[in-house]
């Protein structure tokens, strides 16, 4: 049979016309399932094949939230569903994208990194991480696997991140945005309950479990974590409705992961360490900055002992506003008699007031600039072509200290969303087009952001593809030699 001939596309017409690379922050692996029960055999036995394979088949619990169905390219898009399954093909293809390097993650990985039982979910992820490295290790020069790592305790994760760097070699992370976990009131009183009622924990303020010595070991391996998130929490739960569940997942569950991070000193304790949350798009990480400036703004503890503590409302004028311009109910007798209630401030103990007003007491902030520093520096947001508002990370107008998020190109090949393998890069070029971005925001875009994603704790992360002379130049200021 013929080799696959490339061919010219728009977006590949529209990669030829620029002066850097681009490189792809999100595609995907379709995996050959045949494949996985070598890889589970090696790691647990024929045994865990067994185990693995009933876990898939009653994994679907009756009123469990609808999850895709009819999720990869088929028909006319054979090709494409041929091409996440074969990275050699994938690789060749990727000139039609538009893309010079692409970051690849799983597609059945999501449902093995949030397997209820520890021992399939532990060795469902080892396994399929064996598989990738093994997968893409003849393509290394154009993509690379992301492992994927199971975050249920800070233990399984770092165990599986050393045994992904150091033993396989991989160099990027699929991690959770959450862990949904037992109700523990409803595990300890009725067990036979408490898969039916989970609980959604972050993975850093109120969580049951420290996670910082997983970041400090990220850190340490020069490896960046990276989330999607397959937990269908709050009100993503239809069990009839995917699209339902699926509108605005991403954002969702990425918001939230987001602001727990920032609020319990994430970017603090460990500034060298950018964190990605992918396909989710950016305008929530634009109305979670915003929002943070404001929020700090009013109700930071100064603000709030000048302008909000209840023990400093003026009795006296209090009164005299209800005589003027009450009426038989709201008037000033009835104040006076119901003034305890009128001025409650919700405290049981006046000592306790430091700690009830102050909710930035996880994360130092001493003026609104910190919440910008904090927040710009490590966030990058995955973002898929189609998505209308990517501009918004660049609206230096409407963004609090003209400030641009760290938007990246994410093209979810792989995907039912993407039904146009060589239009994606163009596709993601209409904003400028449009007006709505500048040449300078649409490199930050395809190259520069997915680029200081991982390169500010690995400048060696692109060493050996072909786009390393490109980001060497990059990352050292100097021209790109001829």
């Amino acid at each position: 049979m013929a080799a696959y001939k490339l061919k010219s596309t728009s977006s590949s017409k529209l990669h030829d016309t620029l002066d850097y690379p681009v490189i792809d922050t999100d595609g995907h692996v379709i995996e050959s399932t045949f494949a996985l029960p070598d890889f589970l055999k090696q790691v647990a036995g024929p045994e865990m094949v067994e185990a693995y394979t009933k876990a898939q088949e009653t994994a679907r619990l009756p009123g469990a939230p609808k999850r895709v169905p009819w999720g990869t390219p088929s028909g006319p898009l054979s090709i494409d569903r041929a091409t996440m399954m074969l990275p050699r093909l994938y690789a060749l293809r990727l000139e039609e994208a538009g893309v010079d390097f692409s970051t690849i993650y799983a597609t059945i990985g999501f449902n093995a990194q949030v397997m209820p039982d520890d021992e399939i979910r532990q060795a469902a992820c080892r396994a399929l991480n064996m598989m990738y490295a093994d997968m893409f290790k003849e393509v290394s020069h154009k993509m690379t696997p992301a492992a994927i790592i199971p975050m249920n305790t800070p233990e399984e994760a770092i165990a599986e991140v050393e045994f992904a760097v150091n033993e396989l070699g991989m160099k990027a992370l699929m991690t959770c945005n959450e862990v949904v976990r037992p109700d523990p009131v409803v595990l300890a009183e009725a067990p036979h309950l408490a898969k039916h009622a989970m609980k959604y924990n972050p993975l850093a303020i109120d969580s049951p479990l420290d996670y910082d010595p997983f970041w400090a070991k990220c850190v340490e391996l020069k490896v960046v974590p990276a989330g999607h998130s397959m937990n269908f929490v709050g009100t993503h739960k239809s069990p009839n409705n995917y699209i339902y569940n699926r509108l605005g997942f991403f954002a969702t569950s990425g918001f939230a992961a987001a602001r727990a991070l920032f609020m319990s000193g994430f970017t603090q304790k460990f500034p060298e360490l950018n964190i990605g949350f992918l396909e989710g798009g950016v305008w929530w990480g634009v109305a979670l900055y915003n929002d943070l400036v404001e929020f700090w703004e009013k109700r930071n503890k100064k603000t709030m002992l000048k302008n909000l503590d209840p023990g400093k409302l003026d009795f006296d004028l209090m009164c005299e506003m209800f005589a003027e311009y009450g009426n038989e109910y709201l008037n000033a007798d009835a104040l006076k008699e119901n003034w305890k209630m009128v001025a409650r401030d919700g405290r049981t103990d006046p000592d306790e007031m430091p700690s009830f007003i102050d909710d930035w007491t996880q994360v130092k902030i001493e003026k609104e600039e910190d919440v910008r520093d904090l927040f710009i520096n490590n966030f990058y947001f995955g973002c898929e072509a189609d998505d209308a508002m990517n501009y918004t990370a660049f609206n230096t107008k409407a963004n609090k200290f003209g400030a641009k998020l760290k938007a990246m190109f994410s093209s979810d090949l792989g995907h039912w969303d993407v039904q146009n393998f060589g239009g994606i890069l163009s596709e993601t070029h209409e904003a400028m087009e449009d007006g709505l971005i500048t040449d300078e925001d649409f490199k930050d875009f395809v190259f520069t952001n997915p680029v200081t994603l991982q390169t500010r704790l690995n400048p060696d992360f692109f060493k050996g593809t072909d786009v390393e002379g490109a980001i060497d130049s990059f990352l050292t200021g100097q021209p790109k030699s001829a």
